[in-house]
């Protein structure tokens, strides 16, 4: 795939896993999994480690993130950089990110950000290494405020003649879902997996498109959700 239809796709949804490719025993590992910068912090770091036998290149950028219409979009930015942005490594050795929140003004709400770190496959046929992408890590990338806790609310639509839950967060922080199932008001059950069903923001709303192996969810209305979340374990009914 493409760096540029990598880049299409990242526009339109934050990228959880990696849309791009993510070998069981990838050469190129990254950590922490997630950055969190308390205030008045504005800077953090990131480990990048080369477990292969080839050198290897990693381009780094960073996204604003936000919810659009229950939908994740990510921006290009210069609020928060990423230095340097791009890094070569030996095998077997370790190599330092900087994460540097840029903007002078101190945060007055939690800001998202996406931090992408790509790794760039070696040259092939006389093309650049440049023009695919071999393996692709999406790191959320936090910077936090006291305010509010999240606070959840949960409608079941209707798009298409598909049945969407929305979880709408009116707290200041981000929550993050896991495990997530819904139950409707017939016993219907909508199980999204107990892997990561997704985050929602601050002050935002994130749609969960439900499973298509869920027949018959949602005639009686929703009656019970459960989750784990990154704040605890959700039993709640909406």
């Amino acid at each position: 795939m493409s760096i540029k239809s990598c880049l299409v796709r990242a526009s339109l949804t934050a990228l959880f896993a990696s849309p791009c490719a993510m070998p069981q025993a990838a050469s190129l590992q990254v950590a922490p999994v997630l950055v969190e910068v308390p205030p008045p912090g504005a800077t953090a770091t990131m480990k990048l480690r080369n477990e292969g036998t080839k050198p290897l290149d990693a381009q780094i950028r960073i996204f604003q993130w936000t919810q659009v219409d229950g939908a994740d979009v990510l921006t290009p930015t210069n609020d928060v950089v990423a230095s340097p942005p791009v890094a070569s490594l030996r095998p077997g050795t370790d190599y330092t990110v900087r994460i540097v929140r840029t903007k002078k003004e101190p945060a007055t709400k939690e800001e998202a950000y996406r931090l992408l770190v790509d790794e760039l496959p070696e040259a092939a046929g006389g093309q650049a290494a440049s023009v695919s992408i071999a393996l692709r890590y999406s790191i959320p990338v936090f910077f936090t405020v006291t305010g509010a806790p999240p606070k959840l609310s949960w409608e079941l639509e209707q798009r298409a003649n598909k049945p969407v839950i929305v979880a709408s967060n009116a707290g200041d922080r981000r929550i993050r879902l896991a495990k997530l199932k819904i139950t409707d008001g017939k016993g219907g059950v909508a199980n999204f997996g107990d892997g990561l069903a997704g985050y929602v923001l601050g002050h935002s709303s994130m749609s969960f498109p439900v499973p298509t192996s869920s027949k018959g969810f949602g005639a009686g209305g929703l009656a019970s959700i459960s989750a784990l979340s990154d704040l605890g374990p959700i039993d709640a009914k909406p």
